[in-house]
């Protein structure tokens, strides 16, 4: 493969005008690269051509989701052109910021967070689609702490911290690595070999940890100016001590406004820190951050503040764009010095963690939980595939003990915790070959002997109801947090509890939570944080205002991935608390065949207190219909009654409070198979009653008509005493 890149580099480079020469980089265990330059491939302005420069490429912005999708539904992939020209120059893409804090659409914040969960789920998707495959991905983008502005917004669209604190980074790299299997994986941020390294760290090893698919930390190094090796080299080792894992320099520049002596402190920052990134085992590949002067994002700094673009009087930028490589189409020397070293013995013979930027193996660790019991037992799961090669074994350590061999999938092991601290876990994978592959992970066991266990000896079983406070008992931070056994107790927000429950058939479920809220601000979900992968069993449910804090309602939903028969550890995670949920209520659903379900359409508009009439027409051809209820934004509301033997059903809703409710009904047969009908739009806009929405069905019509428009009744009985005719109700002729 190696040998087939050479050849294609020389023929295009014999077919330029250029400058005649190889790609700098001719090592085959780690890549030289580079980014497009302000939204093209090729830098022009005398430069030479990518190919003869760099084997790797990242678009800058083109990839982001905020260029791509800049208007709801349309795409706008400018990065194929990377894409593509990689392609055909037989070297590694890089998609950059997949998720990321900044850049997002602008239309992004106007949404539910249920809804941005959505959008960025079809974000994913839209990605897979286009680029079935791709080698390396930056999953997610500078997550610490308040690196970007718009983190807590992508971490409450992602399902917030959860039990791990980072369950949201956790859901971003399942996502990937169920889309993208084969690519490597990378969390990338800024900051993290100067000012910020214990908090990338401490990120970094949670994501591991937890068994998350991330294949490699990566550093911007945008921040190195000034950096000495011996500085730089200690903050790689911590790095690599504590992370034990393939590293990347994604974002490498080194500013520098001196275009006079064309930037000599540049090249001794070069001259310092290439080699030592370089050189290092770890290290798979450096991806400069633009090479032409003026055309880069790092500019002149005020003095005294490193944040602060430097301006003249007319407010116009002093020395834009300092980090270049290349000015007025000449090499800077730092450029010079790299060209050297790129063909010294060191740099051609330094070794890598992915030669040719493929990954053979997928090594991750997932314990059941971060947090254990003394004594208790932890499940374990180690995720081992290999690309190209056989698996002969996997041996599983907890500090350096040999807990088990194994020699078939699935590899788990069933680990008693003998003592308290945190446990280093060590999974290595030996192909038949005789090569081996690691991964490194930790969990904590906590000094109390207090063990995970259901709340009741009898574990509830699926279909059926869990007692909110029913949860499993055990430890804090194991089991539940933050939680309450006390009845009514109102929901906080973070809090979780666990419930072991026994799933007795396969499918999707719906359930009924029974709720109570003063407000309308409330969010749960339910997740369960299985050895294969964090699953959001459903969407986020929003809890709506029922009237009050002692006013129980059911809230319905379903389920967003089926339950597999079986044991199951069901979360309860409040994402936003200030309600109080009593119980909630799990049944199989099944989709019947031969159901017919239709909403009529509301043709006006409605005031609080009126009594409206909700009309559908449902069949069912294969069973008879059983029972027909009818949700306003979820709320169940009612059950409809059917009009004699015709299909027409109807209730009676009077809403308690203006907005607009999506009205929906589910039809349930007698084979217990059901059907969700579409929702229809109702608009409650006035606080008082308009008019009379509830007609008598049994009154006889005549022929006589009277117009008595602004006759106002609220009863049956009101309407029966009226005399027969024509009347005007909410803007629409009724006949009695």
């Amino acid at each position: 493969m190696r040998t087939k890149l050479i050849i294609t580099t020389f023929i295009a480079s014999c077919l330029t005008t250029g400058n005649m020469q190889a790609q700098l980089s001719t090592n085959p265990n780690k890549f030289l690269g580079n980014i497009t330059t302000v939204g093209s491939v090729e830098a022009g302005g005398g430069v030479p051509k990518f190919y003869e420069l760099w084997n790797q490429i990242t678009c800058e912005n083109e990839s982001k989701w905020g260029s791509v999708e800049g208007t709801r539904g349309k795409f706008n992939w400018g990065c194929d052109n990377a894409f593509n020209y990689a392609k055909n120059h037989n070297f590694p893409y890089k998609f950059h910021a997949l998720v990321w804090g900044a850049q997002y659409p602008n239309w992004l914040p106007d949404l539910t967070p249920k809804e941005r969960y959505a959008a960025i789920t079809n974000w994913f998707n839209q990605v897979k689609t286009k680029y079935k495959t791709l080698p390396m991905i930056d999953v997610v983008n500078e997550a610490v702490g308040n690196h970007q502005n718009g983190n807590s917004m992508i971490k409450e669209s992602l399902g917030g911290g959860g039990k791990t604190g980072y369950d949201w980074l956790i859901k971003a790299f399942d996502m990937a690595g169920q889309r993208w299997p084969d690519a490597i994986l990378i969390y990338n941020d800024y900051n993290s070999f100067r000012w910020d390294v214990d908090n990338y760290i401490n990120l970094v090893q949670a994501l591991r940890d937890a068994g998350a698919p991330i294949d490699a930390y990566g550093n911007q190094a945008h921040d190195l100016g000034g950096c000495s090796a011996s500085e730089l080299s200690s903050v790689m080792k911590k790095q690599q001590d504590a992370l034990k894992m393939p590293m990347y320099v994604t974002e490498y520049d080194i500013g520098d406004y001196d275009p006079e002596t064309h930037g000599n402190s540049q090249k001794k920052d070069y001259q310092a820190q290439v080699p030592l990134m370089w050189e290092a085992s770890y290290c798979a590949g450096i991806t400069l951050w633009g090479y032409v002067y003026g055309k880069t994002w790092i500019n002149l700094k005020e003095k005294n503040n490193p944040y602060q673009d430097a301006r003249d009087a007319n407010g116009n930028l002093i020395g834009p764009g300092i980090s270049g490589l290349y000015i007025n189409g000449e090499e800077r020397p730092a450029m010079t010095w790299l060209k050297e070293y790129m063909a010294s013995d060191k740099a051609k013979a330094a070794t890598g963690p992915f030669p040719g930027a493929k990954k053979e193996a997928s090594v991750y660790i997932r314990p059941a939980s971060m947090k254990v019991a003394k004594g208790d037992v932890l499940p374990i799961k180690i995720h081992a595939r290999l690309a190209t090669k056989t698996i002969q074994k996997v041996d599983f350590y907890v500090g350096n003990e040999l807990v088990k061999t194994m020699t078939e999938a699935p590899y788990i092991v069933e680990y008693t915790t003998s003592s308290s601290g945190t446990k280093s876990t060590k999974a290595v994978v030996t192909a038949t070959d005789g090569t081996t592959y690691e991964r490194y992970g930790r969990f904590q066991v906590l000094s109390d002997t207090t063990k995970r266990e259901p709340y009741n000896e009898t574990i509830p079983e699926l279909p059926g109801t869990i007692n909110t406070i029913e949860y499993d008992k055990g430890l804090s931070g194991v089991s539940y947090s933050s939680a309450s056994r006390t009845e009514g107790a109102s929901m906080t927000n973070g809090q979780w509890m666990d419930y072991t429950v026994n799933v007795k058939e396969d499918g999707y479920y719906s359930f009924d939570a029974e709720v109570a809220a003063d407000n309308a601000n409330g969010r749960f979900h339910l997740t369960e944080y299985g050895l294969d992968s964090l699953s959001y069993l459903t969407e986020f449910v929003e809890v709506p205002n029922t009237g009050g804090s002692s006013n129980y309602k059911l809230l319905h939903g379903k389920t967003i991935v089926p339950l597999t028969a079986g044991r199951h550890v069901i979360s309860m995670m409040i994402e936003k608390g200030g309600f109080k949920i009593k119980s909630i209520t799990l049944n199989r659903y099944e989709e019947g065949d031969g159901m017919s379900t239709k909403l009529m359409n509301f043709s006006a508009e409605y005031g609080v207190g009126d009594h409206i009439e909700i009309e559908g027409k449902f069949t069912s051809r294969n069973s008879p219909i059983s029972h027909v209820k009818v949700y306003a934004n979820n709320m169940l509301i009612g059950t409809m009654a059917q009009q004699g033997t015709t299909s027409t059903y109807t209730c009676d809703f009077v809403p308690d409070a203006m907005g607009t409710y999506a009205i929906t009904a589910i039809v349930t047969a007698e084979n217990g198979k059901s059907k969700t009908s579409a929702a229809r739009e109702l608009k409650v806009t006035s606080p008082t009653p308009t008019a009379i929405q509830t007609i008598a069905r049994d009154i006889p019509k005549t022929s006589n008509v009277y117009n008595l428009m602004g006759v106002k009744v609220g009863t049956k009985t009101e309407w029966q005493s009226l005399p027969h005719g024509l009347y005007i109700v909410n803007g629409h002729k009724v006949m009695k």
